[in-house]
């Protein structure tokens, strides 16, 4: 299929600050020269703060990583992730029509977008809010048929219950994404015949229960933090032994730069900073069990500590030495 960028174009892009640090950092996972890895990310971060990717972000996003704007192009029109026109401003809904949910009745999903969005895939509802599309296999045939919706699956769907789901947005709400016929996951419709250990108190699959955690079904990506009071909760080793003495601020009011230690991006700063850690004399003064803790509790970075060697660079920069993956901080070759 012929993949065109849109005829109408915005005038400029620049990704918000929290999106530029954090597009930042996913350059610095990348050794000297080999930038352009880090393509794919952010095009999606840029496709997560606007909507769809523009041609304006093609272009930033080229020069960004040291690349000839026909390879961003490329990657860009190549992957069908990536929208190339504009999406509703509330979701872009995307119908599995591969065969399991077409059995099932995918196209009775589609039926109710051409009625309630748009009569063709990729238009924009008359409201502005929603717009759809019907792409291949998503990977969940046990649950068809479904629909991914902003970074969810909403599956078990019928008619009825879709066209429910799309007047929930249209209304402000968020829909409890995952099946939605009462299904735990994707067991049995007869109910489980074996493996029946799940606790009463697991209302919700895992994906389910992180999505209602964070409160961002459908909430487009700027980078800043999720508020606190919707974030999961607190480390489950909080209070073990081997716990780090964190501080509750700065020293002096100014922390140090933990993006100097490889391996310690913007996103993995401001988790430390909230765990007590601003100094690279803290890190330098971890035991093992200190940080056998830290790699516990950094969430979704496990092992990160010890995989990086961040103690071993924390003492040298500590001490007023460079490393080489500091100098190239400094030199602003790593963002």
């Amino acid at each position: 299929m012929l993949r065109r960028l849109h005829p109408d174009q915005p005038d400029s892009f620049a990704f918000t600050p929290a999106n530029l640090d954090w597009a930042k950092g996913q350059i610095a996972k990348y050794p000297e020269g080999r930038q352009a890895s880090a393509v794919i990310p952010l095009l999606w971060r840029a496709q997560e703060q606007e909507g769809w990717v523009t041609r304006p972000a093609i272009e930033e996003i080229a020069r960004m990583l040291g690349m000839a704007y026909i390879r961003v192009l490329e990657v860009a029109t190549f992957y069908f992730m990536f929208q190339l026109q504009p999406v509703g401003s509330v979701a872009h809904v995307q119908v599995c029509g591969t065969t399991s949910c077409m059995i099932c009745g995918a196209e009775n999903l589609i039926a109710v977008c051409r009625e309630k969005i748009a009569p063709s895939a990729h238009a924009i509802s008359a409201d502005g809010k929603f717009s759809w599309e019907e792409v291949e296999c998503l990977g969940a045939c046990s649950n068809a048929p479904m629909v991914q919706i902003g970074k969810d699956y909403y599956e078990d769907l019928t008619a009825e219950s879709f066209a429910g789901l799309l007047d929930a947005f249209a209304r402000g709400e968020v829909p409890q994404p995952g099946p939605q016929s009462g299904r735990y996951a994707s067991e049995p419709k007869g109910g489980l015949t074996s493996l029946k250990g799940k606790e009463a108190s697991e209302r919700h699959n895992g994906s389910v229960a992180l999505a209602l955690a964070l409160g961002d079904t459908v909430a487009r990506i700027t980078g800043e933090a999720v508020p606190a009071a919707a974030r999961p909760a607190a480390p489950k080793a909080e209070a073990a032994a081997g716990r780090p003495e964190g501080l509750s601020a700065p020293r002096g009011g100014a922390a140090d730069d933990l993006k100097k230690i490889k391996g310690v991006g913007p996103k993995l700063e401001e988790l430390l900073h909230s765990l007590g850690f601003f100094h690279f004399e803290q890190i330098a003064g971890w035991s093992e069990a200190e940080v056998a803790w830290v790699d516990e509790n950094l969430e979704g970075f496990k092992g990160r500590v010890t995989r990086d060697g961040w103690v071993e660079q924390a003492r040298k920069l500590a001490a007023g030495e460079e490393t080489e993956f500091s100098q190239r901080v400094d030199k602003g070759e790593v963002y």
